[in-house]
């Protein structure tokens, strides 16, 4: 029982960050995290589909393969993400509070996003699916899960790049490399203290 809210507690955590950092700091500029987050955010910038619940159906097939894979990464991974699509939303007011040059409010996006994703990845939970099978590929691959996680961030990006072909995305690139960054940091610690 006080795994379980230890693991609630640090979703709650990690996803109020997460719903912060992106809609005070990133989406006024109109950029684009990594992940199923930045996926969500290309589908709405492209469609106007709405972010939370985007997010939310993109997350399915990868959350069925880990449901396969390994149960409790699934089940604390789907906490995370219906927590996460629900700070997004919940947050949205943030989006015309704070008023900061581009690079202030990113290098500040990413750091508080990269704090949300790094302290649930370090307690083997993820916030979205592609997080998720970051998790699972580094079980699998005993590569850091923030490393892995930087990798499929970048992808989205350029691909983002390509298809909306929005110089201003480049600033996408410093958002997802401090997140990365910070993950990385963040569950390598974990690592040596357990040892």
């Amino acid at each position: 029982m006080g795994i379980m809210l230890k693991k609630l507690a640090v979703i709650g955590f990690g996803s109020t960050m997460i719903g912060i950092g992106l809609n005070g700091f990133i989406l006024p500029f109109h950029l684009i995290n990594g992940g199923m987050f930045g996926i969500s955010i290309m589908f709405n910038y492209l469609w106007h589909f709405n972010i939370g619940i985007t997010f939310v159906f993109l997350n399915i097939p990868v959350y069925l393969y880990a449901y396969k894979s390994d149960f409790n990464y699934f089940l604390y991974g789907l906490i995370g993400a219906f927590f996460s699509g629900f700070m997004i939303e919940f947050f949205v007011p943030l989006k015309d509070v704070f008023h900061l040059p581009i690079v202030s409010s990113v290098i500040i996006g990413g750091v508080v996003i990269g704090i949300g994703v790094g302290t649930m990845l370090r307690n083997h939970i993820s916030p979205g699916g592609m997080d998720l099978l970051a998790l699972l590929l580094a079980k699998r691959t005993k590569i850091n899960v923030g490393i892995i996680a930087y990798a499929i961030d970048t992808m989205i990006i350029m691909m983002s790049l390509f298809i909306l072909q929005e110089p201003r995305l480049l600033y996408s690139l410093l958002i997802v490399s401090i997140v990365g960054l910070l993950a990385t940091v963040i569950t390598s610690w974990n690592r040596y203290e357990n040892n």
